[in-house]
């Protein structure tokens, strides 16, 4: 690694560069699940483990909040768990995507209890908690860089959902209609927050290692849904086990 600073335009690109090349869109899974390849059981396994990961990002974002002592980061940062746990009306990102679970035939309180959840798929998303509890201030603020290219995959899941499946309805992609307007906002603040303060070449590096690190964690999660309903399709004791 040079030790040579990198201009705020230079440390964007090789951002963007990491999603270019690990984001979860290029796995065979996504592109089986979207391109209308995947049977029922496939999406019911698929939604019922991504349910985990869901129902952590405001466990996540609260153990980062309770690290962080400047006010105005903890006013930006609380949004985060409101979009997902609900606010006042609006219910939260983790009601809309029990509707999907819903949608597609999965008793709603197995999934709540991730009772069936592929142990893999646990693993990789404690390590993400992990990772932003223990990680510095500046990793865990901006390990969520991934949502810079999540509006393109959201758009892909609701194109491609509502195209290649007739019992996927407009009613159930609701998760994915609200991300992407939420997803932009919540990258351009931790983009931002990254080219102000990664001061060093050390700590820019740092940064692009953590956006590594959570593409990694996505990409596993797809590993091991492949592994066990794809190919060779080893479901573990206890996982789910689809019908159709």
């Amino acid at each position: 690694m040079s030790d040579t600073l990198l201009s705020p335009e230079e440390f964007e690109a090789a951002l963007r560069a990491v999603g270019a090349e690990r984001y979860h869109n290029l796995h065979p899974f996504h592109k089986m699940l979207h391109g209308g390849q995947a049977t029922k059981g496939q999406m019911q396994a698929w939604a019922l483990n991504r349910y985990v990961y869901q129902s952590a990002i405001p466990r996540k974002d609260a153990a980062l909040m309770s690290r962080v002592h400047d006010r105005d980061i903890r006013r930006v940062w609380i949004q985060r768990i409101l979009d997902h746990d609900g606010f006042a009306e609006d219910k939260g990102g983790i009601e809309r995507w029990l509707v999907l679970t819903d949608g597609l035939g999965l008793d709603r309180d197995y999934v709540i209890s991730m009772e069936g959840a592929l142990p893999a798929t646990k693993f990789a998303v404690e390590a993400y908690v992990r990772c932003v509890t223990d990680g510095t201030q500046l990793e865990a603020l901006t390990s969520c860089l991934t949502e810079l290219f999540a509006p393109s995959i959201h758009k892909e899941r609701i194109v491609g959902m509502l195209a290649n499946y007739d019992y996927i309805g407009d009613d159930v992609m609701a998760y994915f209609k609200k991300r992407l307007d939420q997803a932009p906002r919540d990258a351009d603040w931790a983009l931002a927050y990254a080219k102000a303060n990664a001061k060093t070449r050390e700590q820019q590096q740092s940064v692009i290692n953590i956006l590594r690190f959570k593409c990694d964690v996505l990409w596993a999660q797809l590993d091991a849904l492949y592994h066990a309903y794809v190919a060779p399709g080893h479901v573990p004791p206890g996982a789910f086990v689809p019908v159709a």
